[in-house]
């Protein structure tokens, strides 16, 4: 039985993380990558339809063809797994009964599917997929902090070619892919933070 390490405050993670690029090898044991994602699940969605996906790619080969389709960046070949994160509001939307709360039945269950339904109806594949993104972007926030939380250093990626990608690990079409997530343990302390002032962005009204 694997002992999980016990994690750090949020106050703790939020100041100490970094964006890491070079990783040691060693292997993030699955049970500690499972409590880690379990916990980023919980993370809200707009009518709870949570339409993020995430590929845990742990092979070789695969990381040294995701690392091509990266534009050659090394961090995504020597992470010990990339996660790959996606929207697949299709998915989500053919499966309303599974993200609907079992507490709401009924009348009111059923005008909650309605709603929902017709909210997106106007929307293109495109468009749904792009809303699907942008709620996957909180998923991403949640697993920024918990993995640093753990010891575990990450790095958001935009830099890849998403039809590659999709390809590359048969995900469909209409997919979106907000982000690669390179993950392991750090083999270099990154940048300290270089960020604007509260007083810059944040107004008090």
């Amino acid at each position: 039985m694997t002992t999980l390490p016990k994690p750090s405050d949020v106050r703790t993670a939020a100041l100490e993380r970094r964006s890491i690029r070079r990783y040691r090898p060693d292997p993030i044991p699955e049970p500690l990558l499972r409590e880690i994602l379990e916990l980023a699940l919980k993370a809200p969605s707009a009518w709870n339809l949570q339409p993020w996906r995430i590929l845990a790619v742990r092979d070789p080969e695969l990381k040294r063809a995701l690392k091509e389709a990266s534009f050659g960046q090394r961090q995504v070949e020597e992470a010990p797994v990339v996660l790959v994160l996606y929207a697949d509001m299709e998915d989500a939307l053919a499966h309303l009964e599974e993200v609907i709360h079992p507490g709401v039945q009924g009348e009111r269950r059923e005008a909650q599917k309605a709603s929902i339904l017709k909210a997106f109806a106007g929307m293109d594949p495109k468009a749904r997929a792009q809303w699907g993104a942008g709620q996957s972007y909180i998923l991403l926030g949640y697993l920024l902090l918990i993995l640093q939380g753990y010891g575990l250093a990450s790095v958001p990626m935009l830099g890849f070619d998403p039809e590659r990608v999709k390809a590359l690990l048969g995900l469909p079409a209409h997919a979106a892919i907000p982000a690669l997530l390179p993950v392991g343990y750090p083999a270099e302390e990154g940048f300290p933070h270089h960020r604007l002032p509260l007083e810059r962005v944040v107004r008090f009204l």
